[in-house]
């Protein structure tokens, strides 16, 4: 086999792995039922367990009600048809770590795992800001069994 049709093939698995690893990661969006809630003229995607906060996180709840809520709805619930929820196994600290959120608010995100679109960065949170928002998330997080 000459380089040419090497490079070719090459390309060929790689444009196929792609696309079953982009379809793989679609469908995860799938599995999480959306819940009417009254208060909210857009319904949230998922019931979230709120624990006792400390000083911390309640800093991290009031920054995200200030920067997050509107499109991750209260309690980082999701909104369907807007944003995700972060409480959710997708945004576990095993699959996106504390840093993908800092970099989430300062570079925005291209849509990967769900239909709502590309975030925009949020260049009104600092990263201490986004530090108190990831203690208030991950203590959601845990309280909902997403260790």
């Amino acid at each position: 086999m000459n380089n040419r049709n090497l490079f070719i093939l090459s390309g060929v698995v790689i444009l196929a792995g792609l696309a079953i690893w982009y379809s793989g990661h679609r469908s995860m969006s799938g599995d999480m039922p959306m819940v009417d809630h009254e208060s909210s003229s857009v319904p949230m995607v998922a019931e979230i367990k709120i624990p006792d906060l400390n000083t911390l996180e309640l800093l991290g709840e009031s920054r995200f009600v200030e920067n997050c809520a509107a499109c991750h709805g209260e309690n980082a619930a999701g909104r369907e048809g807007v944003a995700p929820p972060l409480i959710h196994k997708i945004y576990e600290p095993s699959h996106h770590a504390d840093i993908s959120f800092q970099l989430a608010a300062k570079n925005g995100v291209r849509a990967h795992h769900w239909p709502y679109g590309d975030m925009p960065p949020v260049p009104s949170v600092s990263e201490t800001d986004v530090e108190n928002i990831i203690a208030y998330i991950r203590t959601l997080q845990r309280a909902n069994g997403i260790l």
